[in-house]
C-alpha cells in the first residue's frame, strides 16, 4: 500500500516541479500497426497527416468537414475517416493523438476526452498542454534525423533541416535498407571494433561506390565480397592517436581531431579537457580521467603510459586527449617512447594551444615588426626549468612569453624579471578558461602581477602573456561579436 501512494504522488503535479536541462526525452516510438488519431480537418491536420502516413501506423481522423485531401487518402484506404467530432472512448488503445481542430475549445475538449482514453496527446501550437512533440525530420528511409527545440525555435529547426537536406544524399536511405537486410549475417565478426570496420568500410567505401555503379544488386555484391574479406582479416591491431583538444571552445576543435574522437574505443583525456568535447566521443567509447592538472592530485606518468599501451594492445582504437596542442607541455615524449616501445603505430593530431587562442582572445599577435621577432612559451609548472631561464634576454623592451600554468609563479616571475632589468610598467595580460564560456581576462603590469591576480581569485585554468596589453579595440570587437550573434 505503501508503494502504491508513493507511485500516486510520483504521477502528480508535485513532481512538475521538478526541471531538467532537457525537458523532452527524444525517443522513436514503434507505431506499426498501431492506432494513431488525430482530430481536426483542416490545414493543422493536413500538415500532421503528411507525416504520419509516412509511418505504418493505423491512422483513423475525426473531422465533421475534412479538407479534400483527407477525403482522397480515406478513399485510397491510407485511412480511416470518421466524418464527426471526437467521443468518449474514441482514441482507445492509441499510441498517439493529435488535437489539429484549430479551435482553442474544441482542441481542449477532445484533449482532456483521449487523455482519459489513455493516450499520449499533443496539441497543435500547444507546447505547454502537450504530453510530446513532433519534431523536424529529415527522411532518408530508414535513416531517420528528428531535430527539435523543445517549441523554442521552429525557424531554427527548419534552418537545420534543411541543411541536412543538403548534406544528406538522397540514395543513403537505399545503402542503409540493404544494409539493414545483411545484419544477421554480420554477426560472424567479432562484437565490437570488427564490426564496425565493416560497416564503415560499406557505408563510406564499397557501398556508395557499388550503388553508383551497379545499382542496388552492385551494393548488395559488395556487402558479400567485404565481409568475406574482413572475415579472412587477422586480429585487428590497436592504436593510438595523440590528440589536441584546443583550449577549451568545440568550435576550436580541428576536423581530424574530431573524426579520431568519433572513431575511438578508449579516450583517455586530461582534467582540462570540457565536458563538451568528451560528449563528441561515441557512447560506447570508454573515457578515463588521466586527472593531470597544475599543481594538483594527478595520475602518475608511468600510470599513463601502461593505460595506453595496454587498450591498444588489446586491439583497441586509443585517443590521447590533451588539452590545447598536444605537443606543447604535454609530456608527449615520454608516451611516444611507451607506444614505441610496444610496437603500437601512433599518430599525432595538432590542436590549437592556449597561447594562440589566448592572443585571439585579446585581439594581440604574438609577434610584431619592430617589436619583438621571437616569443618564449615557458611553463610555471615545471620550477626547476623555469627559474633557468634567460631572464636578461627576457628582461629586454619589447620581448614577449606566453607563460602556461604560471599562476603560482607570479610572485617568482616578478622577482627575477624587475631583477634583472625590467620595467615595472611592462604590460601583463591573465586570461582565465581561455575561449570558455567563463573566459575571463585580467589586464595588470609587472609591478602588479601578484596582487592583481590574488585580488582577481583566479580559480581556472589560465595562461599569463608577459609583455602584451589587451587592445582598446577589444571591447569593441566584443560588441561586434554580441550583435552577429544575436
Amino acid at each position: 500500500m505503501a508503494k502504491y501512494r508513493e507511485n500516486i504522488l510520483y504521477c502528480t503535479a508535485e513532481t512538475q516541479t521538478v526541471s531538467a536541462p532537457v525537458q523532452h526525452f527524444p525517443i522513436f516510438l514503434a507505431v506499426s500497426g498501431r492506432r494513431i488519431v488525430l482530430s481536426g480537418g483542416g490545414a493543422a491536420a493536413l500538415a500532421k497527416l503528411r507525416l504520419l502516413l509516412k509511418t505504418e501506423g493505423r491512422i483513423s481522423v475525426f473531422a465533421a468537414t475534412p479538407a479534400p485531401e483527407i477525403e482522397a487518402w480515406a478513399a485510397e484506404g491510407r485511412l480511416t475517416l470518421i466524418r464527426r467530432p471526437l467521443e468518449a472512448g474514441d482514441a482507445l488503445c492509441a499510441a498517439l493523438f493529435y488535437a489539429a481542430n484549430e479551435d482553442d475549445a474544441e482542441d481542449a475538449r477532445v484533449a482532456k476526452l483521449a487523455q482519459a482514453d489513455g493516450a499520449l496527446v499533443n496539441i497543435v501550437d500547444n507546447l505547454d498542454a502537450s504530453a510530446f512533440i513532433t519534431p523536424a525530420i529529415v527522411d532518408r528511409d530508414p535513416v531517420t534525423v528528428a531535430i527539435g527545440t523543445e517549441g523554442a525555435a521552429p525557424v531554427l529547426a527548419r534552418a537545420i533541416k534543411r541543411d541536412l537536406e543538403a548534406a544528406l544524399p538522397a540514395r543513403l536511405g537505399a545503402l542503409a535498407r540493404i544494409g539493414k537486410a545483411f545484419r544477421a549475417r554480420v554477426e560472424s565478426l567479432p562484437f565490437g571494433r570488427r564490426r564496425r570496420d565493416f560497416w564503415a568500410d560499406y557505408y563510406f567505401g564499397a557501398g556508395p561506390a557499388a550503388l553508383e555503379e551497379a545499382g542496388e544488386d552492385g551494393a548488395q555484391a559488395a556487402l558479400e565480397g567485404l565481409l568475406e574479406a574482413h572475415l579472412a582479416a587477422t586480429t585487428r591491431k590497436g592504436h593510438v592517436d595523440f590528440v589536441g583538444a584546443g583550449p577549451g571552445d568545440p568550435e576550436l576543435l580541428t576536423l581530424k581531431a574530431r573524426k579520431a574522437l568519433d572513431a575511438a574505443d578508449v579516450v583517455l583525456h586530461d582534467r582540462l579537457v570540457p565536458a563538451e568535447i568528451l560528449e563528441l566521443a561515441r557512447r560506447e567509447a570508454t573515457i578515463i580521467e588521466t586527472g593531470k592538472t597544475g599543481f594538483g592530485a594527478s595520475m602518475p606518468q608511468s600510470e599513463i603510459n601502461a593505460l595506453i599501451v595496454a587498450h591498444a594492445s588489446a586491439g583497441a582504437q586509443v585517443v590521447r586527449l590533451k588539452s590545447g596542442d598536444a605537443t606543447v607541455f604535454g609530456r608527449l615524449d615520454e608516451e611516444l617512447e611507451a607506444v614505441t616501445k610496444a610496437g603500437l603505430s601512433y599518430r599525432i593530431v595538432p590542436g590549437i594551444t592556449a597561447a594562440s587562442a589566448g592572443v585571439a582572445a585579446i585581439g594581440q599577435s604574438l609577434t610584431q615588426r619592430g617589436r619583438n621577432a621571437s616569443v618564449r612559451l615557458l611553463t610555471g609548472h615545471d620550477m626547476e626549468g623555469f627559474a633557468e631561464q634567460d631572464w636578461a634576454a627576457l628582461a629586454r623592451p619589447g620581448e614577449v612569453a606566453a607563460i602556461y600554468m604560471g599562476k603560482r609563479a607570479a610572485r617568482f616571475l616578478q622577482g627575477r624579471l624587475l631583477m634583472h632589468g625590467a620595467s615595472g610598467d611592462t604590460p601583463v595580460t591573465v586570461i582565465e578558461n581561455i575561449s570558455q564560456p567563463a573566459q575571463r581576462v585580467i589586464a595588470t603590469t609587472l609591478s602588479a602581477l601578484p596582487q592583481d591576480l590574488a585580488a582577481a581569485d583566479v580559480t581556472g585554468p589560465a595562461l599569463t602573456f608577459y609583455g602584451l596589453a589587451p587592445r582598446a579595440a577589444l571591447a569593441a570587437t566584443e560588441t561586434l561579436k554580441k550583435k552577429e550573434f544575436a
